[in-house]
């Protein structure tokens, strides 16, 4: 008997489901049903109809069609997005529904009213990476689809979908005016965001660049020289970063493992590197050992190690040839050719150029590393003691660039949280960045911090953003300067950019807290609230007890109107003015002035000098206009750097209909 053929057929699939539909069937399972069933009825079928499709089946919360174009299908699937978008916009952000919707072209397998195949899979894995609001579509729609159809597409490069053995290129699709590049609303939370939630996709390792992760190296001595052995491991990492064609992943993730018992595939796996540097030091006096090893994380092979027995005289030069040995080590696995990465000379001289900025006095250098050591703490006496540190450095070495650019990032955070006044900070800031520049002009460090300054004191956006591209052109591989990049970007609302930068800072850094804490901001200011809190519940995950994450928190749970969970979240965040600020705003929407009041008072007592413009939302939020307008105007004359951030803030949206509000845009320089 001769066996038939599989029926087959050419077509363009969109597979659709609801964003977050457990959480409102969780809410209202009877209301969200009848919402589901009416949004299938009233809104998807009369479109599929009128475009020519077949719905095949629904599936829960999602449905699965079949159109015989591309072009039939994508139109379809732009209309149902727009007509659902106007009939949710009533609702609350947490309460509307949102369709995610993937389109592929492919072969398919039809069994009699169902159809199958890699081309439905496809179509499947393309919608678990749209957006709410959002439509991802695969190389094989672009090529079939015209170019007239008022939409913009962003270009995601070749993804590894699920369950599929090759890769599959994928394009974000935003619909606009009929104009080709991405504009829309940034402020609106329908606004096709879907190429940001694609970057970190975009940024899986790339099996034709080496990578490697440089883990905290084990202080064998005493208590007192941590921060020699972190500092020796964190100046290495920094090197390596600036490789040619070398990915490093940040010191955040890195050193997420200090002092944990984690196997070193896992580390790797985690990290998604290739190779880790793993080390110890013992320092006794001016004298100091020191091992390395370099190994490979797929086989545990090592691929290089060395043992240093010198004095802190040649510490330098034994960082050198750390970096020298990994940079070459690296490159001969991957290739197994050493001449096809040049000589060893070639090697040595990228090193060299890669660790500008850096002092020979070995005095000097010890004292930096212990600056950083502190200025990280973030905490009042540890960022003041880093800077003393700093300057102690600088007093041996004033042509350490590197330490003029720490002392300018530890000058803004201390103007920034009211540790210092503004106006004094903030020159200082900008004379230490200045001359750190000045010695090393391709210092990506010195034009992150003299960024900041021009951003939230002189106010200076253009320019700011001159300082922070150039710094990502000097160090693309960064997540520091991706995340910096990022939080510049949301200051000026453009909130799709943003979240693009921020997503690269995670890929890049993937256990940075401070990473996820700017991505779930920049998913907050864009009325993402699922996609923030989900960001800002990793960035607790990994550090519970920091401060900012838990005052964004309580902001987003304030605009999905859930004022219990807002003010929980408020209590519980470390930075004391931020906790008034969100406490005040939290009693406020549930309805306790008595305690509204406290709060905001307190606030206004006990701030400090870098407040204002948090007062200023604490009254915006309560609707009390004209003072809220007349804080705002106290932060302008005092140079809060807080107000840099008014443009995309939501909790200053009831200002927005004000003539006083685009007045005060213009005087800031955004308009």
């Amino acid at each position: 008997m001769v066996r038939q053929p599989t029926p087959r057929k050419l077509a363009a699939i969109m597979m659709a489901d609801i964003a977050g539909f457990s959480r409102l069937m969780e809410r209202d399972e009877s209301a969200t049903f009848a919402r589901l069933q009416h949004l299938r009825d009233a809104v998807a079928q009369p479109k599929i109809d009128a475009y020519g499709g077949r719905l095949v089946k629904t599936t829960g919360d999602g449905f699965l069609v079949e159109f015989a174009s591309a072009t039939d299908a994508l139109c379809c699937a732009l209309d149902i997005q727009r007509d659902l978008t106007a009939r949710e916009a009533e609702r609350s952000t947490d309460d509307r529904m949102r369709l995610r919707i993937g389109i592929n072209v492919g072969d398919i397998i039809v069994d009699g009213d169902d159809i199958a195949g890699d081309g439905v899979n496809i179509a499947a894995r393309l919608e678990t990476l749209a957006l709410p609001g959002g439509i991802c579509i695969s190389g094989t729609v672009r090529e079939q689809i015209h170019d007239d159809l008022g939409i913009a597409l962003s270009d995601l490069g070749p993804q590894k979908l699920k369950n599929i053995t090759r890769e599959v290129r994928a394009f974000a699709v935003t619909p606009t005016s009929g104009a080709v590049e991405t504009r829309g609303d940034t402020h609106g939370p329908h606004t096709a965001f879907a190429n940001a939630r694609h970057t970190a996709a975009q940024l899986r390792q790339d099996t034709s660049s080496p990578s490697i992760a440089v883990l905290p190296f084990v202080n064998l001595g005493d208590e007192e020289n941590e921060y020699f052995a972190d500092g020796l491991a964190e100046e290495l990492l920094n090197v390596l970063a600036k490789i040619r064609g070398l990915r490093v992943a940040s010191r955040t993730s890195a050193f997420f493992f200090k002092g944990k018992d984690v196997d070193l595939p896992t580390v790797a796996q985690k990290l998604n590197v290739g190779a880790v540097l793993e080390g110890s030091v013992r320092r006794s006096g001016q004298r100091v050992r020191i091992t390395a090893q370099l190994i490979d994380a797929a086989s545990d092979v090592h691929l290089w190690s060395e043992i240093y027995d010198r004095t802190l005289d040649d510490i330098f030069a034994v960082q050198s040839d750390i970096a020298n040995a990994v940079v070459s080590e690296l490159r001969v696995a991957l290739l197994g050719d050493r001449a096809a990465w040049g000589t060893s000379g070639d090697v040595s001289a990228e090193v060299q150029a890669a660790e500008r900025g850096r002092s020979h006095d070995p005095e000097a250098y010890r004292l930096y590393l212990q600056g950083r050591f502190y200025v990280l703490r973030i905490t009042e006496a540890d960022v003041a003691r880093g800077v003393g540190f700093y300057r102690q450095a600088l007093d041996r070495d004033p042509t350490f660039a590197i330490a003029w650019a720490g002392l300018a990032r530890a000058y803004h955070a201390q103007a920034g949280r009211g540790w210092r006044p503004v106006a004094e900070g903030m020159e200082q800031a900008r004379a230490a960045a200045q001359t750190a520049l000045e010695l090393e002009p391709e210092l990506p460090e010195g034009h992150i911090a003299l960024g900041w300054v021009l951003a939230d004191y002189d106010w200076d956006w253009k320019s700011a953003k001159t300082e922070m591209d150039r710094a990502l052109a000097l160090a693309p591989g960064d997540g520091d300067v991706h995340r910096a990049s990022a939080s510049l970007a949301m200051q000026f609302g453009r909130l799709e950019e943003a979240i693009a930068l921020a997503r690269r800072a995670v890929a890049l850094d993937p256990l940075s807290k401070p990473a996820h804490v700017v991505l779930g901001d920049c998913f907050m200011r864009a009325g993402l609230l699922d996609d923030a809190i989900g960001s800002l519940q990793l960035a607790l995950d990994l550090a519970p007890n920091a401060g900012i994450t838990h005052y964004i928190l309580s902001c987003a749970r304030l605009l999905q109107g859930r004022a219990d969970d807002a003010l929980d979240e408020a209590e519980r965040e470390a930075i004391p003015y931020l906790r008034l600020l969100c406490v005040a705003l939290a009693q406020h929407t549930r309805g306790d002035a008595v305690a509204s009041n406290s709060a905001l008072r307190r606030l206004i007592d006990e701030g400090g000098s870098a407040v204002s413009f948090q007062i200023a939302a604490a009254h915006a939020w309560r609707g009390e206009v004209d003072a809220a307008f007349a804080w705002l105007e106290r932060a302008y004359r005092e140079r809060d750097p807080g107000l840099g951030e008014s443009v995309a803030y939501p909790l200053l949206r009831a200002l927005h209909g004000d003539p006083r509000w685009p007045a005060l845009m213009r005087k800031m320089g955004f308009a």
